[in-house]
């Protein structure tokens, strides 16, 4: 196995083992202490050993509540990103798995949740038990305390036919508890890929009952009875509220983060120009008072005219050198395609851009392609709209290459692009074709190397390409270097790569589906040297 690839996947391995090994500390921390502690003693007589599941779950329950904003803290994480002194090597790059930690941490809650609930549905049905009929003991005498005047009692079923439910539904924490056990089901089961992929708005929307999840976490335990007595010292610990010390932290930083978001959607964003191109793809070029930006980088947009509440992700097309920045925005939900209609793309642009509806931006926030200029050799890979982070830094290198400026630490760059429609070229081919001529004029041709593929062609076209094949440029690019049908050979490419340079350093960054994800994560893992001085490539992805 090479060297660099287990080091990187070692650091997510480690991330996760550490994760799983404090939830699993905890859990037995606390179920010990519930199980054998003499405070407890008269409770476990009532409730046995569910009592300690309940509790050692409810600990691993905030422990998770408490991580599971930090991920999706995104200028928290952006901050934490650029602190090049803290986060370094592979660990920076964990920060580019923010989603996927967070995911892991949702999984915790889920799990520690469905415990939580069976081991409280086991005391209900032991304090119903208490109370029957043929009930001995201790466990009777317990059950039968608060029956005298003024006496406190341990058992909150105080007959044999009081219906649990109803006993559950007439305390805090159990309106509580169900009121979190709602959301998290529907927060879970919408966050599912099939959702999130056919009603993104319904996925949106819906994560946002963790506001009611939070509020109720924070006061659930504080219906819980705590009794006191002198010679039957019952010291109910169990049910001492603790989730607000716990996730008190994260929320006020969650908190802070939401301030952030709404004083940047406040600052004015001017619309400098629309542009409709074919594919259903809509450039927006726009400012913004003090925004700053690097290659790589992305912006969420808000359109209050379409929804005041949903933000969307979208990579940075422009470079930094430019006066403006802009995205491209392609068709692929109702959000999208109500913002392309909004803004003329389906037919007739807007006259005037004043015209126009409203924009807000929240960024912008590094990515994991920002850190291209870290390798001496990078290879870019898109697929369809998935070319859009790539354009941002072509044009940056575009322009130092234009400004005669050199790229120090990167020697060059291998561009792929993989898409089904030729028309969706368009738009990029301009940028490629002046790359590829500035690039020519100043002796750095060397410097990209690009690879167009084509997967989906018609019969028409088909006859088209083969009757000007001959010709010195591309029929469907108009670039020098021509398109090829079909889909990589990942295998050749990388073996090609790792040739061309031996002892190197080579990013590879994606932007595009899960399976082909898989190939190249397979390929970066195969043509990786096992030898520290040999070739090694580095996989990144972007994640939105």
């Amino acid at each position: 196995m090479p060297t660099c690839w287990i080091l990187n996947e070692s650091v997510s391995f480690v991330v996760a083992l550490l994760w799983l090994a404090i939830n699993i500390y905890l859990f037995i921390d606390t179920f010990c202490w519930y199980a054998e502690e003499e405070s407890f003693f008269y409770t476990r007589v009532i409730l046995g050993s569910a009592l300690a599941w309940a509790r050692a779950s409810a600990v691993c329950l905030n422990f998770n509540c408490m991580l599971i904003l930090l991920p999706v803290s995104r200028n928290f994480v952006s901050l934490v990103r650029g602190t090049s002194v803290c986060c370094r090597g592979p660990w920076r790059r964990q920060l580019d798995k923010n989603l996927k930690f967070h995911k892991l941490v949702a999984y915790g809650i889920a799990v520690n949740s469905v415990i939580h609930i069976v081991a409280h549905l086991f005391n209900l049905e032991r304090y119903h038990l208490g109370q029957a009929k043929d009930a001995e003991g201790l466990l009777a005498a317990l059950s039968k305390l608060g029956n005298a005047p003024n006496e406190s009692y341990l058992n909150p079923v105080r007959t044999l036919y009081t219906g649990t439910t109803t006993q559950l539904l007439m305390t805090v924490s159990g309106i509580t508890g169900l009121v979190i056990s709602l959301a998290l089901i529907l927060i879970m089961t919408s966050s599912t890929e099939f959702i999130r992929q056919s009603s993104y708005e319904l996925f949106w929307y819906t994560h946002h009952i963790f506001i009611f999840l939070f509020i109720s976490l924070a006061i659930h335990g504080g219906g819980s009875m705590s009794l006191c007595t002198d010679s039957l010292t019952i010291v109910n610990r169990a049910s001492v509220n603790m989730a607000w010390k716990w996730t008190l932290g994260p929320v006020v930083l969650y908190a802070c983060e939401i301030i952030i978001r709404f004083w940047r959607s406040h600052q004015e964003v001017v619309i400098t120009k629309v542009v409709s191109h074919p594919s259903a793809v809509l450039e927006l070029h726009m400012k913004k008072r003090d925004f700053k930006m690097a290659p790589g980088q992305y912006i969420f947009i808000q359109c209050p005219s379409i929804s005041p509440l949903e933000w969307h992700p979208f990579t940075l097309t422009s470079a930094p050198q430019e006066d403006f920045f802009s995205v491209h925005i392609r068709a692929s939900g109702d959000w999208t395609e109500a913002l392309l209609k909004a803004f003329g793309a389906e037919g007739q642009a807007p006259s005037e851009l004043c015209s126009m509806p409203r924009l807000a931006v929240d960024g912008p926030f590094g990515g994991s392609l920002a850190d291209v200029f870290h390798y001496p050799v990078s290879v870019c890979i898109a697929t369809g709209i998935g070319v859009t982070p790539f354009a941002s830094l072509l044009k940056s290198v575009w322009y130092k290459c234009c400004e005669s400026q050199s790229l120090p630490g990167l020697s060059k760059v291998y561009f792929y692009w993989i898409c089904r429609d030729a028309a969706a070229f368009e738009w990029f081919a301009d940028l490629l074709l002046s790359l590829e001529t500035q690039m020519s004029e100043q002796g750095k041709a060397h410097l990209l190397s690009y690879h167009i593929y084509l997967t989906g062609w018609d019969e028409y076209q088909a006859i088209h390409i083969a009757l000007h094949w001959d010709e010195s440029l591309d029929v469907i690019t108009g670039l020098k270097q021509k398109t090829f049908y079909g889909r990589p050979n990942w295998n050749e490419e990388f073996k090609q790569i790792a040739y061309n340079h031996p002892s190197s350093s080579i990013g590879v960054f994606f932007c595009g589906p899960k399976a082909m994800s898989k190939t190249l994560q397979k390929m970066c893992r195969l043509y990786s040297s096992s030898d520290p001085r040999g070739v090694h490539f580095y996989y990144n992805k972007e994640n939105f």
